[in-house]
């Protein structure tokens, strides 16, 4: 069963964002932005499901008249929200419309639907329509004590799984055998979802967002185990290890000591008030002092909660100044294409404490694991 981590003050400080943004309403649909806010995770369906957040009214919520039990079985009426049920043969725009009145300025989820943002558009005719994230972003961005200790649980039990890698990468198995095992094992280890595998072997591993295919793990190969999913308090988890199928290659070991610098430094670098593409900028000079800098082919990280990739991230033309409570992960990578790659992969936060500044939420050894064949 679902134990979403949720709170009034999510309301009330996204209503104090949305009149400090100069909006008239927010308009929240099924997503990510919907679940933080209320804990209720709506089914995207063309019928329409809208969180209406004002600077002054109470918020409501307006929703299909089907999807009404599961709004009251959800925590939405504890947290003083009205439920406002629609009919098939009425329209929840105009709805909607009617109790905003003329609005000048509204906010939409970014991930709100093409279809309704048009219909929004036909039913509010006089209202310019801005990104909800410039309201929730910068909430979203900064982790309560609560969700800090939801993502190290989830951190803990995604240590836990590459804790047992030996159980699946085994010579033999295809990279999709292995994923599934992977796979059911997050879930047995408190997942509610998974939302990635990654299991990039021999030169798979130079691709960094290869999944899975059939290609048979040998004796030798570099295995780039990147995995991750969403907890049933409603937080992700997200960690890359690398491991070596019996006796690792001259080339692998030489860089993946560059490597395992790079992301110590930018771990160390890390903390409140530098930037997020100073973090970046502090692997990145590792990797390209030593070479490698052509094969560093993405971001050093992203921020993470109630999705995987969020704000705060890791980039260089990122200025935002990280504060206590920003959660990302500190990802460098360095990929030969038709060889192999390597990453390494912890999700930390920010926290007042001065030194060291973060706190690593995955634990387990950030060294190459050499598996016995």
């Amino acid at each position: 069963m679902s134990r979403r981590v949720v709170s009034p003050d999510r309301l009330s400080h996204a209503r104090k964002a949305v009149a400090e943004a100069g909006l008239d309403a927010l308009l929240v649909t099924p997503g990510p932005d919907l679940s933080w806010l209320t804990g209720y995770e709506a089914l995207p369906l063309e019928r329409l499901t809208c969180l209406v957040l004002t600077p002054d009214g109470e918020p409501f919520l307006v929703a299909p008249g089907l999807e009404v039990p599961a709004v009251e079985a959800s925590p939405v009426p504890s947290l003083g929200i009205e439920v406002v049920g629609w009919a098939e043969i009425e329209s929840p725009y105009a709805a909607i419309a009617s109790r905003l009145g003329h609005p000048r300025l509204v906010g939409l989820s970014n991930r709100m639907w093409a279809e309704q943002v048009l219909r929004f558009r036909a039913a509010l005719p006089a209202a310019e329509q801005s990104l909800g994230s410039e309201v929730l972003g910068a909430l979203r961005m900064r982790k309560t004590t609560e969700e800090v200790d939801a993502l190290r649980r989830a951190g803990q039990a995604i240590d836990r799984v590459h804790s047992s890698m030996a159980e699946f990468l085994v010579p033999g198995r295809t990279e999709r055998e292995a994923g599934r095992e992977i796979a059911a094992a997050i879930l047995a280890e408190g997942h509610e979802t998974v939302d990635f595998v990654i299991v990039g072997s021999g030169p798979n591993g130079a691709s960094p967002h290869h999944e899975v295919d059939d290609r048979v793990l040998e004796r030798g190969d570099v295995v780039v185990v990147d995995i991750g999913g969403r907890t049933a308090e409603g937080y992700c988890s997200d960690c890359t290890r690398m491991y070596v199928l019996g006796d690792p290659p001259d080339d692998f070991r030489e860089y993946f000591a560059v490597l395992h610098e790079a992301q110590l430094a930018a771990c160390d670098h890390a903390r409140p008030g530098v930037t997020a593409e100073s973090v970046d900028r502090a692997a990145r000079e590792v990797i390209a002092k030593a070479g490698f800098g052509d094969y560093f082919v993405h971001r050093t990280g992203h921020g993470i909660g109630v999705e995987t990739h969020e704000e705060p991230y890791i980039v260089e033309g990122n200025e935002t100044v990280l504060e206590p409570g920003m959660a990302f992960s500190i990802e460098p990578g360095i990929y030969l294409p038709g060889r192999h790659g390597a990453r390494i992969e912890d999700i930390v936060v920010a926290t007042d404490d001065p030194s060291p500044g973060i706190e690593r939420l995955n634990v387990i050894d950030r060294q190459v694991v050499v598996l016995p064949v």
